[in-house]
């Protein structure tokens, strides 16, 4: 605790005392003892607080000496002498560290609390300290009073400066609104000049020194003067103060009188002891917008946010506020782009490293950078990778950013439903911040990243708004020059951000949202390119995060193989990869133990590892049946082959489908129905027999949902086969929609749709003609392995479905 001044008052007129009473306390240095001889006092040490005769002041005390001192005091007789130190984190000063002059005061009364006490004591007198008699456990000092020099009551000089003193405080008075009205009666109340030159020090804003410089002065005059010349100082801050109030309301006239008042501001604030930390941030905000280089419309916004913030008090919650937005502001990177290096050789290294085949889209990626290298400033097409997962769409672009040397940011958008995830909160919100975009461009550090939105195809739309829609504004060229975001509520230029989207499905992608992106399809990888992929870069990258050599886990390409068929399912390498890593695991946890040097991965080792099998693959049927077709589907996770079964039994006509079919391939099957019971002529069926007969068509795996027209034909050969009682080659497959008319539609996803039946041992497809042009798409393996047939009408499917009738 720390013995400070803490209230100030003037003391009340003294009453009359008899003649001779050695204790007077009316506040006059005339009154006070006798100089000749000095008497020993107990000594109060004070920290930054300077008590002045004829003032009434409760004194907080916590020092182990004080309180000592206090303890042996008698309220309402004993007498202290009061003196500043002079450093102020002195905690046990002595007699050197003390002033020479002080206060003589008499306790009032000693209010004791648990961490120290309160003494109010009435100040009386100047005292000159003489020899210290005792210094512990407290301090003791003999002191006599100051000797004043008081001018005549006649001297007319004397009398007019005391009338102007009084009437220079009761302006300073009326020029500040902070003080009350009771000050204005407390000064007109002190009829004593000595007194009112004592209450006037005491209540002026000067420092420590300044005051015990008055104290220890025992020219009256002298010290009058100085409190006046205080008392002006403190008059021409009050009429500064009050016209800056009068003109806060007023628009600065031009830059140089706003640098001037700033001035003015911190030379108050300074003065009085307030606003440092606010001054010190606002400058370190404005030399950071000053570096970030705003453009026009920014830097006004962030002008005026700034001097909102010079006004507002840092406890205000709007403090924060804005301190935040401008930091947002600053940490932008307005005019700061990443140097752009095209390299097409380059580039076309990190992508051959990176991955294994998919050389279609590598030729599109450089075609893309070529284009680039020779228009910069050409506003190119946002492209859109669209494919199954785990076949490395998001390491693509990884990858460019890398062949550009540009950051690379990351947003996933999957899950998103609310708008304000993409543009922003507006500042009006509780917790506001800006939207992803400009999240990522602030982190990326530059004006032109790579900016991936993954997982484009899972957006959502609720009450919150459409996110999709507010990607519209983004991922146009000719628009997101001057992206606005809520947050920010300025334009901020995003043309030179190159924006890649991922998406595992294009259907779920609104149609204007799709128009604006460039689609590239990465499809699902063959068997063979998988096995490349593992032993290239999947087994050596698992071996190096499980602390293994190639030499202490070996795999052989059958190794791979069984992994491949037996324990994975996609179109991607995802699964692949961590199957792998728990193979390699199981290898590190016997080398770890030390029970094993190394290993060669095995059919055992596997089991061993990952269990049974998990995928017993599709195969294609065992012989020919009528009623049952081999079709072929599309599926997020790459191609798959449908075992169609339909049959029949007597009834009424009625058809039934299960296998959780879609409203589109529930209407192939009708479609498909109809076109049976059309052609029954030329089938050779009896038409009789759809009206004596139900028919049941069912799609395995039952507990998977299934849609799409692509099984149209597949649903017409079942059903013609079954009425016509001829058997369906139980090694060929097919997919294709077909129309009432018997043509056969193109479908997508062929080259999925091949690997499936090359995997499932089909030797023979049909296809659309219309899918022709897609053949040489298909990797050589599959060509090479299946004899694709291209039909464009259902007689052709029947001719090379159907078995034919043995002669």
């Amino acid at each position: 605790m720390t013995e400070s001044l803490i209230l100030k008052e003037p003391a009340p007129k003294p009453p009359d005392r008899p003649e001779g009473d050695p204790n007077p306390d009316n506040g006059n240095d005339a009154s006070i003892g006798n100089a000749a001889d000095p008497k020993a006092y107990p000594v109060l040490p004070l920290r930054e607080a300077v008590v002045f005769p004829g003032i009434m002041t409760p004194l907080q005390v916590g020092r182990p000496k004080s309180l000592a001192m206090l303890e042996g005091l008698d309220e309402a007789h004993s007498e202290i002498l009061v003196v500043t130190q002079k450093d102020p984190t002195d905690d046990e000063p002595m007699p050197h560290d003390l002033y020479a002059v002080g206060t003589l005061a008499r306790v009032v009364k000693i209010i004791r609390r648990p961490e120290g006490a309160v003494v109010i004591v009435q100040a009386r007198g100047r005292y000159r300290l003489g020899e210290f008699t005792q210094t512990d456990p407290f301090l003791i000092a003999e002191a006599k009073p100051v000797d004043p020099r008081v001018p005549s009551e006649e001297d007319e000089y004397w009398k007019a400066a005391v009338m102007n003193l009084r009437e220079s405080a009761l302006e300073l008075i009326a020029l500040s609104p902070a003080l009350p009205d009771e000050a204005s009666q407390a000064v007109n109340g002190i009829t004593d000049p000595a007194l009112l030159i004592d209450f006037l020090a005491s209540h002026l804003d000067l420092s420590i020194e300044e005051k015990q410089s008055l104290l220890e002065d025992g020219d009256l005059v002298r010290r009058l003067e100085n409190v006046q010349r205080a008392l002006n100082n403190q008059l021409h801050i009050a009429e500064i103060q009050k016209r800056l109030r009068e003109d806060m309301q007023t628009e600065f006239e031009s830059e140089q009188r706003r640098v001037y008042l700033r001035e003015q501001m911190k030379t108050i604030r300074h003065e009085l002891g307030e606003g440092e930390g606010t001054e010190e941030q606002v400058e370190d905000l404005r030399q950071r917008l000053d570096d970030a280089a705003l453009t026009e419309k920014a830097r006004e916004q962030a002008d005026r946010e700034l001097r909102r913030l010079e006004a507002i008090p840092p406890a205000s919650p709007e403090h924060s506020v804005i301190t935040t937005y401008l930091e947002t502001l600053a940490e932008l990177p307005w005019a700061k782009l990443a140097e752009e290096r095209i390299d097409l050789t380059a580039a076309e290294e990190v992508l051959e490293r990176d991955h294994y085949g998919l050389e279609k889209v590598k030729r599109r990626i450089l075609e893309y950078l070529a284009v680039r290298k020779l228009n910069p400033a050409g506003r190119g097409p946002i492209l859109c990778f669209a494919g199954p997962p785990g076949v490395g769409k998001t390491s693509l672009g990884k990858s460019i950013a890398e062949a550009l040397g540009r950051p690379f940011a990351r947003i996933s958008l999957g899950g998103i439903r609310d708008e304000a995830e993409i543009r922003g909160h507006r500042r009006t919100y509780i917790g506001a911040m800006p939207g992803r975009i400009i999240h990522e461009v602030r982190r990326a550090g530059a004006r032109n990243p790579v900016v991936m939105l993954d997982e484009v195809d899972k957006l959502g739309a609720d009450f919150r708004g459409d996110p999709a829609s507010a990607l519209l504004e983004l991922l146009d060229p000719a628009q997101n020059g001057e992206f606005v975001d809520r947050y920010l509520d300025v334009p901020f230029d995003l043309s030179q951000v190159l924006f890649i989207a991922t998406a595992n499905l294009t259907d779920p992608i609104p149609a204007p949202l799709r128009d604006r992106m460039e689609i590239i399809h990465i499809p699902g990888y063959t068997e063979a390119e998988k096995r490349n992929i593992a032993s290239r870069y999947l087994v050596p990258r698992q071996l190096e995060e499980h602390g293994l050599k190639p030499d202490q886990c070996r795999w052989s390409d059958e190794a791979i193989r069984q992994v491949i068929d037996d324990y994975t399912r996609e179109a991607g390498v995802r699964n692949l990869e961590r199957e792998i890593g728990s193979v390699i695991r199981s290898v590190a946890a016997e080398v770890a133990r030390e029970k094993i040097d190394g290993a060669d991965v095995t059919g055992a080792v596997i089991t061993d590892a990952l269990g049974p099998k998990k995928f017993v693959r599709d195969e294609m049927l065992k012989a020919p049946s009528p009623g049952v077709v081999t079709g072929l589907a599309y599926t997020a996770a790459g191609g798959d082959i449908l075992h169609i079964e339909a049959i029949r039994y007597p009834g009424k006509g009625n058809a039934k489908l299960t296998g959780q079919l879609g409203d589109v391939m529930k209407e192939s099957v009708q479609a498909a129905h109809s076109l049976v019971r059309s052609r029954a002529p030329a089938l050779g069926i009896d038409p009789e027999a759809f009206e004596k007969s139900d028919v049941h068509v069912h799609v395995p795996a039952g507990a998977i949902p299934k849609d799409g027209p692509s099984a149209g034909i597949a649903m017409f050969t079942a059903l013609a086969s079954l009425f016509a009682d001829k058997p369906v080659r139980h090694d060929i497959a097919m997919t294709g929609e077909v129309t009432l008319r018997g043509t056969v539609l193109p479908i997508g996803g062929l080259k999925e749709k091949s690997l499936a039946a090359q995997r499932a041992g089909i030797k023979t497809i049909l296809i659309p003609k219309g899918n022709e042009k897609d053949l040489p798409d298909l990797p050589k393996e599959v060509r090479e392995a299946l004899d694709i047939i291209p039909v464009e009408s259902v007689d052709e499917v029947l001719a090379a479905a159907l078995v034919p009738p043995t002669g």
